[in-house]
């Protein structure tokens, strides 16, 4: 009997990585989800790799597929380019029910900027704010 499948998103980034590599010395499997899926994976064949694909629904659900549990670490410090705040709860909310959808049990959602609903950041109470900004 195959071992369940945890999902780190960003598996190979800084908060990424201390939470694979603890899962993989306690045996267990691990998948990473990536918006960089050729870059060198520093677990090398004991991490598979799937790439990041907000806007592709299908593609989110296979790279779900058989997780048992997903560690989010996505997050946006900073609006750049395309991608605001609001976009990237858009994001969060295409991944969390993908996550559903493929039949994830567990959603561990981590931050290192010790969010608060009453931030006057956008991204935080997960709605834009009329005085963010």
């Amino acid at each position: 009997m195959a071992l369940p499948m945890n999902v780190v998103t960003g598996g190979f980034g800084y908060t990424g990585s201390y939470i694979t590599h603890p899962l993989l010395m306690m045996g267990e499997r691990v998948r990473t989800l990536t918006g960089r899926p050729h870059q060198s994976n520093p677990f090398r064949h004991r991490v598979e790799v799937a790439s990041f694909v907000f806007d592709n629904r299908g593609e989110l659900i296979r790279a779900l597929a058989g997780a048992s549990t997903l560690y989010n670490t996505y997050w946006v410090r900073f609006e750049y380019a395309s991608v605001t705040f609001e976009q990237a709860v858009q994001n969060m909310l295409a991944l969390f029910r993908a996550a559903k959808d493929a039949g994830v049990r567990r959603v561990v959602h981590l931050s290192i900027t010790n969010p608060s609903l009453d931030s006057p950041l956008p991204y935080f109470p997960g709605r834009p704010s009329s005085n963010a900004r």
